[in-house]
């Protein structure tokens, strides 16, 4: 049975009428276009689905449409105001934090997540907290150079 389901996508009310357990991340991606979120293993694992909820890093492959009902999430597609990145955006491409591509949207919005909660972590954190979104490129170091400079407010 489908039900209407509202919430804030990007800064913008939403609407979509659907069964309240389909995920997320089918929501994002077939209903509202929304692709930078990735399908990678199906069960909150990989982190390539990772969108923030609340301002919080969730797996929207393994979230349901209901429990976002009345909430804000925010994609990759919203990060950016205009042509100006995010901090965390900016640090990816300077510390070429990326060569597919497949996992970067899900570790932007899982740094960003981190460094709003602790905006100085230690090398340790880092590789803590962003231990559940994997790289199949293996860009590791990178991924951890790039939340570094995030943290310091990026290079200049």
């Amino acid at each position: 049975m489908a039900d209407r389901i509202e919430f804030e996508v990007n800064g913008a009310k939403r609407a979509v009428e659907t069964d309240p357990a389909r995920p997320l991340l089918h929501v994002l991606r077939e209903e509202f276009g929304l692709t930078a979120a990735k399908y990678g293993c199906g069960e909150g694992q990989c982190g390539a689905c990772t969108v923030l909820v609340d301002g919080k890093a969730s797996r929207a492959c393994v979230t349901t449409v209901e429990a976002v009902k009345d909430r804000k999430v925010a994609t990759l597609e919203g990060l950016a105001k205009g042509d100006k990145l995010t901090v965390v955006q900016q640090a990816f491409i300077e510390a070429g934090a990326m060569q597919c591509g497949f996992c970067t949207a899900g570790m932007i919005l899982e740094a960003s997540a981190l460094l709003a909660a602790k905006p100085s972590p230690t090398d340790a954190e880092i590789v803590d907290h962003m231990n559940g979104n994997l790289c199949r490129c293996c860009c590791y170091r990178a991924i951890v150079d790039a939340v570094k400079r995030a943290s310091k407010g990026g290079s200049k």
